[in-house]
């Protein structure tokens, strides 16, 4: 058999967490157009046949600007010495910007193997991907690369070989009908998050997190109680919405979601509370589950 642990790596909305809900055909990150959607390393459980690989979904890697962001970046990094492999995403050319530079310069001195993986092939011609593919060979540091549409689910089967030939001999880690290490109040409470970035759009992409209060079953109806905080009294009216509608499209919107993941009929209270600066506290911070494994 053969198992180990692969970390997936790139700028915010580079596609991440949509490449692993593909791997898995299951979906365990969520995924909106916000970049820094995904603010804990994700684990995901790949098993087929005789092979385990354990992928870890990382924040996207940016220059932190608060204390949420130092944990952010700091999770990232600390999946490269603890991989057989490291995937790097990246959707243009490393020339575009300083975001893909920022995260080599990271990467680049470390000697687990690196793939790196052109996600989007989809939007693009053939010249703009030889553009891409060519500027990156050209820097000798990448053992494989691979085009993908995570989206489309295009060459997801060839990236998923690549990665086992990098796997060493040895046991599962998890059970093989295991798809992820965490918790379902966890997932429920990124389900919830990822609803409120979706109907709130521009108007909090960073500043909210959700707390799971009460989490019980009773005559086969799961009871979800959880708090969305919020930074300031203005946006604590920008999630409610006038009449609380934009609470109660939130509140149905991930209600159906945790339902399909639970498999079990939900019934879901969300409350809105302040927290000023609670991404810069590290109190709040770990109450809110982003601290240091």
């Amino acid at each position: 058999m053969k198992s180990g642990f692969i970390g997936i790596v790139g700028r915010p909305n580079v596609g991440k967490s949509t490449l692993l809900n593909a791997i898995l055909g299951e979906k365990i990150a969520i995924v909106s157009d916000k970049p820094q959607t995904t603010r804990n390393t994700i684990r995901g459980i790949y098993t087929e046949d005789d092979t385990q690989m354990v992928f870890m979904d990382t924040p996207g890697i940016h220059k932190p600007r608060n204390k949420l962001g130092e944990y952010m970046t700091k999770a990232a990094v600390n999946t490269f010495n603890d991989s057989e492999a490291i995937v790097f995403i990246v959707d243009d050319k490393l020339s575009a910007g300083p975001g893909d530079k920022y995260i080599l310069e990271l990467i680049a001195p470390v000697s687990t193997p690196k793939i790196l993986v052109i996600n989007k092939i989809d939007t693009m011609t053939p010249d703009g991907y030889k553009a891409i593919y060519d500027e990156y060979e050209a820097l000798g540091i990448f053992d494989s690369i691979i085009g993908i549409s995570a989206k489309e689910n295009h060459n997801i089967e060839l990236l998923i070989d690549t990665l086992k030939s990098y796997l060493p001999e040895g046991p599962f880690f998890f059970p093989e009908d295991m798809i992820t290490d965490h918790p379902e109040r966890f997932l429920v409470s990124e389900i919830i998050r990822e609803k409120m970035l979706l109907f709130l759009k521009d108007e909090l992409p960073h500043g909210t997190a959700v707390e799971i209060e009460t989490f019980k079953t009773e005559k086969n109806v799961v009871k979800i109680g959880a708090v969305i905080y919020c930074e300031k009294k203005s946006h604590k009216g920008m999630i409610i919405g006038k009449e609380g509608k934009k609470l109660k499209g939130i509140g149905k919107s991930a209600r159906l979601d945790i339902e399909s993941l639970l498999g079990a009929k939900v019934f879901l209270e969300l409350w809105v509370k302040v927290k000023e600066n609670w991404r810069d506290s590290d109190i709040m911070l770990s109450n809110f589950g982003y601290k240091d494994e």
